[in-house]
């Protein structure tokens, strides 16, 4: 009985070890919760998220928060039965965060420099809604090229065969929806007065080309700046974006309020996708949101995911960021997911 006492209590204390040492081996997953928000009308460790400088700024009474994703990114058996038992966390797949091939260091470079591309485009986007609109000017002519003798240096482009130039890759779009060959009439402006040209395309590297290079220009009398740290990623450009039109402009975005929100923009003021909109809701809500500002695209998962007293906005562009939080500030009904 003696013998038989032992081999259960070495067996219980070899399952109990071997127990143990599953719950802490690494495995490959990773833990998204809810990340910290930032408030871009505010200040970040004691500068201004949103630097103006060159003219007047206004002062909100609310708050515009940017949200993001924590990324617990070495999980082991413990934290991930924790994480798929919680209603604030998510466990996935290392591969989904950290592709194979890439390591940790890269990762957060990318992320970083998706961060400095959506500040630029939120800043080219606001100063468009602003009445500041982006001018695409002619840097090069080449000699031999088809648009030789017809454009020049310092024209700004503004349309081909009658349809708006509103960005420099609009610009390669509309050249390149017609095929080598075709003669496409360019409107441009030179020394203010407007005019057109009619340039035949010609192909190049397999593509139709006009013979010129381009730069994106946005003419504006002040100096700006976002300046916000240890953040990674695309997806606070709404966000950014509705800071710098909320400073220039007279009227309070946020009527007073709390609104949170994510979402990536281009130069045209579209806004796009992201991810961890689960976990950016909690973070929101956490921050004392009173409003929730969802891209189009995530609509369907925030629903998902709703949390209690946290209206969630609808928005595809800046304009209709615009708009929701004017229809909130004037008591109307703006579109919800």
């Amino acid at each position: 009985m003696r013998r038989r006492g032992m081999t259960v209590l070495l067996g219980a204390l070899l399952t109990t070890l071997l127990s143990i040492g599953v719950l802490v081996t690494p495995i490959p997953y990773v833990v998204l919760g809810p990340g910290p928000t930032v408030d871009t009308l505010g200040e970040d460790d004691g500068t201004e998220v949103i630097q103006i400088t060159g003219r007047e700024t206004s002062t909100s009474a609310g708050q515009l928060r940017l949200t993001t994703v924590g990324v617990q990114p070495s999980v082991k058996l413990r934290s991930a039965l924790a994480g798929w038992l919680s209603k604030d966390k998510a466990v996935v797949p290392r591969e989904l965060v950290y592709p194979p091939g890439e390591t940790q260091q890269e990762v957060k470079e990318r992320n970083e420099e998706d961060f400095r591309v959506s500040q630029t485009s939120a800043e080219t986007a606001a100063l468009t809604a602003l009445g500041y609109p982006i001018q695409v000017v002619v840097r090069t002519v080449a000699a031999d090229g088809p648009a030789a003798g017809l454009l020049a240096v310092g024209d700004v482009v503004t349309s081909v065969d009658g349809k708006p130039v509103t960005t420099a890759p609009r610009l390669t779009e509309l050249v390149r929806e017609q095929p080598a060959g075709s003669a496409l009439t360019i409107g441009y402006t030179r020394a203010g007065a407007a005019a057109t040209a009619t340039v035949t395309s010609r192909e190049q590297d397999g593509r139709p080309r006009i013979g010129i290079e381009i730069d994106q220009e946005q003419p504006h009398p002040f100096t700006l700046k976002i300046d916000l740290g240890d953040i990674g990623g695309p997806s606070a450009g709404l966000m950014f974006a509705l800071g710098i039109v909320d400073k220039i402009q007279p009227e309070d975005l946020t009527g007073g309020k709390i609104i949170a929100g994510t979402g990536t923009i281009d130069d045209e003021g579209r806004v796009g996708p992201i991810g961890g909109i689960a976990q950016k809701l909690v973070g929101a809500k956490q921050a004392g949101a009173e409003a929730f500002l969802v891209p189009a695209d995530n609509c369907a998962e925030a629903l998902r995911n709703p949390q209690p007293d946290l209206p969630m906005l609808r928005v595809g562009s800046l304009d209709e960021a615009l708009t929701a939080l004017t229809a909130l500030r004037s008591g109307g009904q703006p579109t919800r997911c």
